[in-house]
């Protein structure tokens, strides 16, 4: 382990960082997993980030369902589609890890495009507020769609799609209000989603809506129909690490869950800065 990066445990200092991803719903407590038990140990209070120019963190300007909203400069903010009816769960219970959904071909035509893993900055359309978080937008890479309760989905079949997706992912948890429609959409169809779902509809409905931003990634491991991104985010002086592991299913990269018990987003690191990540933010 290197002089960067000193592991924590999974704890209730997480919780008070905001970066427990998936595993607390942005600071709100929310627990989407089964058997989590935390521990008492203290944390540093999240870092006070700064609004990007032109983007307005305490609203989201109105955009059009099912569509992924104008073209804006890169390193810039964009409008971001409002909260609307929360979707249903994603049936089944059969593990689907790996299942590339029958055919490869993204399910909203996007190309796939080059299979590299990007080494540097991808380029964006702009830079976008969903759910407080900053999000990147591509023509190219995605999201394709936007529901009308905010979900962005439908990504590129490669690894820069999943470097997208995973950015976008977070901005998708960060609403607890959507959690169970959030879960349904985002995570790979199996029993640990289930299981997931049925723990969120037994938690009460919190109306915090905080969020972490990621700020850097790397990418671990990337096949056609897998990748394992590390996404940065900001605590006080430092950075917490969180690890998404992303599958091909039905045209689109789902988050692939923990089983019970684990936190979504583990292992997690606090890291002293970016040495070894692509640093990639709008703000």
């Amino acid at each position: 382990m290197s002089e960067n990066e000193d592991q924590s445990p999974f704890g209730r200092g997480f919780v008070a960082a905001c970066i427990v991803i998936g595993a607390i719903l942005a600071c709100g407590g929310l627990l989407i997993i089964t058997g989590l038990s935390s521990d008492a140990s203290s944390a540093p209070t999240p870092a006070s980030l700064p609004a990007p120019a032109g983007i307005d963190l305490a609203a989201e300007p109105a955009g059009p369902a099912g569509t992924a909203g104008p073209a804006t400069p890169a390193g810039t903010g964009g409008p971001a589609t409002p909260a609307g009816t929360a979707g249903s769960a994603t049936p089944g219970s059969e593990d689907l890890a790996g299942d590339s959904g029958r055919d490869g071909a993204s399910r909203c035509g996007l190309a796939a495009g080059d299979q590299a893993i990007p080494a540097s900055a991808p380029a964006v359309d702009g830079w976008e507020v969903t759910r407080r978080v900053v999000v990147p937008r591509s023509a190219a890479y995605g999201p394709a769609k936007v529901d009308a309760d905010g979900f962005r989905r439908c990504f590129a079949h490669s690894p820069t799609g999943a470097v997208f997706a995973a950015y976008n992912a977070i901005g998708a948890i960060a609403d607890q209000r959507k959690a169970v429609a959030t879960a349904g959409k985002l995570m790979l169809p199996g029993r640990d989603t289930d299981a997931l779902i049925r723990e969120l509809r037994s938690e009460p409905v919190s109306d915090s809506s905080d969020s972490a931003q990621p700020v850097a990634y790397r990418v671990l491991d990337a096949s056609r129909d897998r990748a394992t991104v590390m996404l940065a985010m900001p605590v006080e002086t430092a950075f917490v690490s969180a690890t998404l592991t992303l599958a091909w299913y039905d045209g689109d990269w789902r988050v692939v869950p923990p089983p019970a018990g684990e936190a979504v987003g583990a292992p997690f690191a606090q890291r002293r800065d970016l040495d070894g990540f692509v640093a990639w933010s709008g703000i």
